[in-house]
């Protein structure tokens, strides 16, 4: 390799976009998000145990997000505002207890959809 391919391919990283942590974030609700619809889709068609067992996984992966969501919301370096924070972990306790109702089969997952998708326009927004 001649020194100017070696100059241009040290320097092409850096015209990648910088992504934000929000960025991050909404990629990672949205990847969430995506499960949950896909998984609700197989369940629906495949009442048996191979369709509860994808939705088990996308559920069990949900709340993994939102775990590591309050564990950050609590994190003394967390600069949300207060009011963003308690906001924020309502959500995700409703998250968890409604998540172990769809596991009983006592509920829909389409409740947590809609709290992900709340959450990805918030993100979108820019809201604080």
């Amino acid at each position: 390799m001649n020194a100017l391919l070696k100059a241009k391919s040290a320097y092409s990283a850096a015209k990648a976009p910088t992504r934000t942590t929000v960025d991050k974030e909404y990629d990672i609700v949205a990847r969430s998000t995506q499960n949950l619809l896909a998984a609700h889709k197989t369940a629906s068609a495949d009442k048996g145990t191979e369709g509860f067992k994808v939705l088990t996984e996308a559920l069990h992966k949900n709340r993994k997000m939102w775990n590591i969501f309050t564990a950050d919301l609590a994190s003394p370096d967390n600069q949300l505002p207060q009011d963003v924070k308690d906001n924020l972990f309502y959500l995700a306790e409703f998250t968890r207890q409604h998540t172990s109702k769809v596991l009983s089969r006592k509920a829909n997952v389409r409740a947590l959809i809609e709290i992900n998708m709340a959450v990805l326009r918030g993100l979108r927004s820019g809201a604080t």
